[in-house]
């Protein structure tokens, strides 16, 4: 997603960004994946141990370079950060519109409506993105539940 939207934030590092989603779940190798709603701090202390531990052991530079991008990730206070964080959590919503709605938990019909807009809220475009993500999840909640 962060590739194909270079010419939407032109004054952005996009470079950055494409870097920040390739890493941005690294730590789930060591923990496997665990849904937002189901990992607790006792889940998100062990995967950043183990991933600490990993970029730790690289080679200096590298272990530098990756090191400084998790740190300016949690910062959340470049553009960088926020545009890899808001499309990390829109492409959560799109997996979700597409799967069938057997497989959504209860929270997730309500998830879907309401997650992300507080990320995506610092950029008019993404925010459009978000309402566009939200009328296609309102139509296949509305559409299963009439053929139903």
């Amino acid at each position: 997603m962060a590739l194909l939207l270079r010419n939407e934030f032109p004054d952005t590092d996009m470079n950055k960004v494409v870097d920040m989603c390739l890493i941005h779940d690294l730590g789930e190798c060591f923990t496997g994946d665990i849904p937002t709603f189901l990992k607790d701090d006792t889940d998100r202390n062990k995967e950043d141990s183990l991933l600490h531990e990993w970029v730790d052991s690289m080679p200096t530079g590298l272990s530098k370079d990756l090191s400084s991008l998790y740190s300016e990730m949690e910062a959340q206070i470049t553009v960088e950060s926020k545009i890899y964080k808001a499309l990390d959590k829109l492409e959560a919503l799109i997996q979700h519109n597409e799967s069938p709605l057997n497989t959504w938990s209860d929270n997730e019909f309500e998830l879907n409506k309401t997650y992300a807009f507080d990320t995506v809220a610092f950029s008019e475009w993404l925010t459009e993105l978000r309402k566009a993500i939200l009328e296609e999840t309102i139509k296949k909640i509305d559409s299963e539940v009439e053929n139903g």
